[in-house]
């Protein structure tokens, strides 16, 4: 990454307009995200949301993605999740059915098509997460005998539904508009910036808890005394190494690739020889990125929140307690209330359960997004080839077991760092008997570790482009 030339580009107006315009759209995204749904109380379904996300790993996750706008119960509420379900969805379908494969492949006409599907799409799937929100969040109000001084009227919810569906389209918009300046995907940037705009209350929390002396001060050699907790300094000290080295460790699993030689065929019209050269095909470690961990959340947690919507309607019933149970994730904020025995069988039920998901979705997505025929084909086209592998099918079965192969290593270690907060909680329930929560888990460093290397790759490419005269 040169970053030498990335400066030296913001002296190019058209260069510095496009980074301005991605800055003022997260800027707005962010004001966006502290106004209140209009229903009545606001406070009172904050509360609600916070209780709904205490118990939950999905409403957490999803409150992580929407940078905060579960817990302020606001108009991004629904986030882009909608839009994200939508691509998912479209991407399943093009490559099931034939016909739609084909558009896809139909060059800008075709992509324009999809992306538009994709739009119209995104509408009614946020509707019905609009209303399965509210409809959740008014049930917990009710059954947590909250007294509600104000009763939503019909075009109430109407307006509120509409407000949220609202807040996920533009979210969308922001992520095209962003996506169209050429300096980074936006839905990636709404994602990280959601993440990292947790991370001030985090820091604040621990800069609280740091220097709070109370229980006494720091004695540096026993020349003097530093005014920070001893205990919480030597927590935050091994953290931020342990941070500083698993970053380390997820740049070099995001950047490993495995680099293919392909060989041109030389021809030769009239006087003139073409091709004879060569080229490289990289094919990542974790090609599939960070999705089968989204993947395998979504899919765990779901049941989850069903649990608990059916216990909030159905209290004496069993069925519900028995999905909350198997399907939340143990953590330091419920471990002595689901183990009072210490860790048992089920402890590992959700870790395990976890980490197979995360290592068959890597798979099945990257075996979506990563057509061996369609690459062999292509090759086959241009007149290249893969040296000692004959075009077509052969090279198409040599692409499929070698990603495979890569895809072995690679989601190995995509579980293992899904798998982080639970094997820290793991270490510290046999050093000290209560585990320790993670606030950012290796989901989300990952998340902001592949996004940020992707963006800086994209503006360093652009800021080339605008450079290139001067290195001639």
């Amino acid at each position: 990454m040169n970053f030498k030339t990335i400066f030296k580009s913001l002296k190019n107006h058209d260069m510095l307009r496009r980074i301005l315009i991605v800055l003022g759209l997260l800027i707005v995204y962010r004001f966006l995200a502290h106004i209140p749904v209009p229903l009545g109380e606001p406070t009172t379904f904050q509360e609600a949301v916070q209780n709904l996300i205490a118990n939950s790993d999905f409403g957490g996750f999803l409150n992580l993605i929407s940078g905060g706008g579960l817990t302020s119960f606001s108009i991004l509420l629904v986030g882009i999740s909608p839009y994200i379900t939508a691509q998912i969805v479209v991407q399943l379908v093009t490559k099931a059915i034939p016909r739609f494969e084909e558009l896809s492949e139909d060059g800008e006409t075709g992509r324009r098509k999809i992306n538009q599907w994709t739009r119209i799409l995104t509408i009614p799937l946020a509707i019905v997460q609009s209303i399965a929100y509210i409809f959740i969040l008014y049930q917990s109000v009710i059954a947590s005998n909250t007294a509600l001084t104000y009763t939503p009227t019909t075009a109430d919810w109407l307006l509120s539904v509409t407000a949220m569906v609202a807040g996920s389209v533009m979210l969308m918009w922001f992520g095209e508009l962003m996506t169209e300046q050429g300096i980074g995907n936006g839905i990636s940037l709404i994602i990280f910036t959601s993440i990292i705009s947790q991370l001030p209350s985090t820091v604040a929390n621990l800069g609280t808890a740091l220097f709070d002396t109370s229980a006494g001060s720091l004695s540096l050699f026993g020349w003097f005394n530093l005014p920070v907790n001893p205990t919480i300094f030597w927590v935050v000290l091994g953290f931020a190494v342990a941070i500083v080295i698993l970053i380390y460790f997820l740049i070099k699993l995001n950047e490993a690739q495995r680099v293919i030689t392909i060989n041109y065929a030389k021809r030769v019209h009239g006087n003139s020889a073409y091709g004879g050269i060569k080229s490289i095909l990289p094919l990542k470690l974790i090609a599939a990125g960070v999705v089968p961990v989204i993947f395998a959340t979504a899919f765990l947690s779901l049941p989850a929140l069903l649990g608990q919507f059916i216990q909030t309607v159905n209290p004496d019933g069993t069925f519900g307690n028995t999905l909350m149970t198997l399907f939340t994730a143990p953590s330091a904020s419920n471990f002595l209330s689901m183990y009072p025995n210490g860790i048992t069988a089920q402890w590992f039920f959700y870790p395990t359960l976890y980490f197979v998901l995360v290592v068959l979705f890597t798979y099945f997505y990257t075996s979506i997004i990563f057509n061996t025929k369609e690459i062999a084909d292509n090759l086959q086209k241009q007149g290249a080839f893969i040296e000692g592998i004959r075009p077509g099918i052969q090279t198409a079965e040599y692409l499929g077991k070698t990603i495979n192969r890569l895809n072995l290593f690679g989601a190995l270690a995509l579980g293992l760092i899904a798998m982080l907060p639970f094997l820290t909680d793991y270490i510290f329930i046999i050093l000290t008997g209560t585990p320790i929560g993670l606030s950012l888990s290796g989901t989300g460093l990952l998340i902001v570790v592949t996004v940020a290397l992707e963006n800086l790759r994209q503006l360093n490419s652009r800021a080339l482009m605008v450079t290139y005269d001067e290195y001639k």
